[in-house]
Parts: structure tokens; C-alpha cells; sequence
């Protein structure tokens, strides 16, 4: 980030407040304000930001500190007797006006006494935002109903309350040179790899911006330098318990301020198709839901290609499922029905996002009832494209991961495309070119698919089984962590 000019604050308070105005708006801003105190006989100018405080913390605080001319006499320990009646937990000095424009714009408040030449900053922040909550993409039959929100503070002592360790490490830094979003850096100081903390502070740390609005995603993109792959390169959730699992197996967390959802370093592409659900159920059940969702992946994938495939060269399929096929011919040639279904889906979903929830029941049975089955009576699509391009949006809407379902559906588009141009040849290759892509992605230096490449058969036996928890005793090797075995003291 670039550097400030540094500014020292003033035993004049008068210089003090032509700053202020000067530099941040005093006066000309609404929400900027300042109280001028004179308390045994010392001016006092408290600065505050109006929406980010907790007024009644300030009026319990102006109470006590107005009342030391009644009940003191010592004027020369007067800067003692104020930092003293300061009700509040968390109480700092501060030297420069560079760092107390910072702190005000963040919601504290800064008191600037004549004579001195440093300041105190009082933390009284309430900033907007709304109570933890089940989220909606990570939903759960039983299990905890909290989630992150956008408020940093709330979503650390969402973690804290599930690890309460004290070599659990926040690590707050400011990024972006006008937005000064905080972002903390989350890890356990004996189990996460060092190198790994490094790297990734001194990219937080790089970054140079004027600010960061976008949030987590924002921070992403400067953190992996993902370019034009599709492919997610960090996971995302907003789920506290999710986050506080992938702590003690060694994984750094990355939390942004005004963002209710936390960044997973690192992730592999296996990372991204687990669910929670699989963890609050028996490892029979929950082996199964994972099974089904792995299903669901490929069929997202691999489905209408291998279906447009058998229906270009219908002498591939076997005898026994001879039937897979139109049993009438379009005018519209069959990938460009595909084509036209799948994008339709989409157009649906994006409507369902943007309609409000009570009229987006209505859009669904209208989309189903009457756009699909008239475009059906119309001659526009064979009932088959409509019923594969339905599973295959099934299999997307059951990944877990809403970045790697989008990646997933570019991935299908580009293999039908190839199947299309293609035939046979265009399937296997296209499905070869596919996997090799992949395998040559890497996370923060992790590979993309393992265990898979490089095979491991423990760790790949993992997550094709979902094992019970006490069975689970070592930390996957993947993020180097300090201390492999998670029941060690």
C-alpha cells in the first residue's frame, strides 16, 4: 500500500481541528462531529462518527469524565484521572492524526486534550447488520442455525465460542487505501503451517487498491491470481462450525469486514464437494448423501454430452438401452436445443434471484407448466433435452459449492461444443483435456485434485467414506500442518 504523509497530533487543538477540517470534512460531512469539553480548566474535543457508534456508550462515558471537576483537584495528573474514568474496555493512545482519522472512520471515538500530544481512542462501535442466521446455500436438517453476518467482530466470537484455545491467532489487518476494509487473518499458531501464514499476510499485505467494496472476493482474486479459470482456487462458507473444523485441521481463514462469508486456505478441489449435512448424520447416511452428491457432480458434467454423443452415433449404444434417443427429428438441430435448454435454466434462475420471494413460486409453476410444455407442443424441443438438461441442472443446483456448480456448467458447455465437432474423438479427448487441466491447477502450491493426483489412498479413502470422527485421528498432510495428530496435547 502506499505511504502517508505522517502527521503528528498537536498540543493546539485548534490545529487539531483545522485538520480535520481540511483533510476529512469537519463540518461539510454530516455524520463527522466534534464535542469540545473544558473540564479543570483543559479543553477536551471528542471526535466521533455518527452510525458507526453506540450513542449511549458515549453518554455514559462524557457522564463519568465530566464529573472529575467535581470530584478532583489534582490538575497535574489531569491526562491520568481522564484515561482513567474512561468506562470502557478497550482504551488506546494514539500519536499521529493519520491514525486517528483511521480509527474515527472505523466507528471509535478519539479524545484530543490540550497540551498533550497523543490522543485516546475509545472503541464503542455498533455497526449495522443483522443477528447470526441459518445461511441459505449451507443448510442443514439437524445442527447449529448460526451463520456468519458482516460484522468481523461477530463472526470471530462465532468461532471463538467453538474453539476456545489459546493458541487459536486473529491477525487484523487494514486493506485498501480509502476503503481500510479490516481483514483478519485466522489460524491455530501450532497446528497451521508457518510458510503458508507468511505467504499469505504478505499478500494481504501487498495489495494495493483504493478499496475493496466487493469484499472476500476482491481479496481472492489478489490472493490466487486466478486469471480466467473457472475453477474456484479458495473455498468459501458461512458457517462457523465449518470454518472452526477447517481451523484445527490446520487451514488458514481469511475474514473481511461488511463480507458474511470466510475464505478457506488452502482447498483442493475435493474440499468443495463435501457438506456439512454429511457430518450430522451416521457415517452409513452420511457416506450415502455423499455418494449421491458425487453423482450429482458428474451428472452435471458428463450427462448431456455423453447423451448428445449417443445420439449422433447411436451405434455406441449397447442394445439394452438401444431406446436413449429422439424418437422424432426438429427442425432445430439437437445441440442447439441443448444449448437453448440449458441457457433457458439459467434465465430462470437468475429470475428466481432477482423476483421477490412471493411471486417467485408463481414464476416457477408459470416456467414449468406453460414455457416448458409449450415449447415442447411447439415443435422447439423433443421431451428427452428437456428431461436431461433437467438432471444435469439438478446435479449443479446439488453441488455444494455455487463456485465450482458455475465452473462445472462452462466445463459441460465446452464438452458439448467438443462432442458436437467431434463426435467420439471429441468426447474422449475433451473429457482427457479436461481432467489434465485440473490436475495442473495449484492452490496457494497445493494440487487441485488431491488426493487423487498426487494419489494418497488414506486421504482419497476419506472422502470417498465418510469416516466417524474418533477414526479420524491425523490432519490431511495437503496443508503441511505443525502437529499431524489431531488428539495430541
Amino acid at each position: 500500500m502506499t505511504t502517508k504523509n505522517k502527521y503528528p497530533i498537536s498540543g493546539n487543538l485548534a490545529e487539531n481541528e483545522k485538520f480535520f477540517k481540511e483533510h476529512v470534512g469537519l463540518n461539510t460531512s454530516f455524520d463527522l462531529g466534534i464535542r469540545k469539553l473544558y473540564i479543570m480548566d483543559y479543553q477536551v474535543n471528542m471526535y466521533f462518527l455518527n452510525g458507526l457508534c453506540d450513542t449511549a456508550y458515549i453518554v455514559q462515558i462524557l457522564n463519568k469524565i465530566t464529573a472529575i471537576s467535581d470530584d478532583e483537584v489534582d490538575h497535574v495528573k489531569f491526562k491520568e484521572i481522564l484515561e482513567n474514568r474512561i468506562v470502557n474496555q478497550s482504551v488506546e493512545k494514539i500519536r499521529t492524526l493519520d491514525e486517528v482519522v483511521d480509527q474515527l472512520l472505523s466507528g471509535l471515538i478519539v479524545f484530543l486534550i490540550e497540551g498533550s500530544d497523543y490522543g485516546i481512542v475509545v472503541d464503542v462501535r455498533s455497526y449495522p447488520g443483522r443477528q447470526p442466521q441459518e445461511p441459505d446455500t449451507e443448510k442443514i436438517v439437524r445442527g447449529a442455525r448460526d451463520g456468519f453476518v458482516e460484522n468481523i467482530i461477530v463472526n470471530t466470537g462465532l468461532i471463538r465460542r467453538r474453539i476456545r484455545d489459546e493458541r487459536l491467532r486473529y491477525e487484523m489487518l487494514k486493506v485498501g487505501e480509502r476503503s481500510k476494509t479490516d481483514v483478519c487473518v485466522a489460524y491455530v499458531k501450532d497446528v497451521a503451517n508457518p510458510e503458508l501464514i507468511k505467504i499469505i499476510k504478505k499478500e494481504l499485505e501487498a495489495i494495493e487498491i483504493d478499496g475493496i467494496t466487493m469484499a472476500d472476493k476482491s481479496v481472492e482474486e489478489f490472493l490466487v491470481k486466478q486469471g480466467f479459470n473457472p475453477y474456484p482456487l479458495v473455498r468459501y462458507t458461512e458457517r462457523p462450525d465449518v470454518a472452526a473444523n477447517h481451523l484445527l485441521e490446520g487451514h488458514v481463514l481469511i475474514m473481511v469486514d461488511t463480507s458474511p462469508s470466510v475464505i478457506i486456505t488452502p482447498t483442493t478441489m475435493f474440499h468443495h464437494v463435501q457438506h456439512a449435512e454429511e457430518y450430522r448424520q451416521a457415517p452409513a447416511v452420511g457416506t450415502l448423501l455423499r455418494w449421491v452428491r458425487f453423482l450429482g457432480i458428474i451428472a452435471s458434467i458428463f450427462l448431456l454430452p455423453l447423451w448428445f454423443l449417443y445420439v449422433s452415433e447411436p451405434s455406441l449404444l449397447p442394445k439394452e438401452i438401444a431406446f436413449i434417443g429422439p424418437n422424432e427429428e426438429k427442425n432445430i438441430p439437437i445441440v442447439i436445443q441443448i444449448f437453448l435448454a440449458d441457457f433457458g435454466i439459467e434465465f430462470l434462475r437468475m429470475a428466481a434471484i432477482h423476483t421477490p420471494t412471493s411471486l417467485s413460486t408463481a414464476m416457477g409453476l408459470i416456467a414449468a407448466a406453460l414455457i416448458g410444455q409449450i415449447a415442447i407442443d411447439v415443435g422447439l424441443f423433443v421431451p428427452e433435452v428437456i428431461l436431461y438438461v433437467a438432471v444435469a441442472a439438478i446435479g449443479t443446483f446439488a453441488t455444494p459449492s455455487y463456485e465450482l456448480s458455475g465452473a462445472n456448467k462452462i466445463a459441460r458447455l465446452l464438452l458439448l461444443t467438443s462432442v458436437a465437432a467431434f463426435q467420439l474423438e471429441g468426447f474422449v479427448v475433451g473429457s482427457t483435456v479436461f481432467v489434465l487441466l485440473l490436475a495442473s491447477i495449484r492452490s496457494l502450491n497445493t494440487p487441485y485434485l488431491w488426493p487423487f493426483l498426487p494419489f494418497n489412498a488414506k486421504a482419497l479413502w476419506q472422502i470417498i467414506i465418510r469416516t466417524s470422527v474418533p477414526g479420524a485421528k491425523l490432519r490431511p498432510s495437503i496443508v503441511h500442518p505443525q502437529n499431524i495428530k489431531k488428539q495430541s496435547n
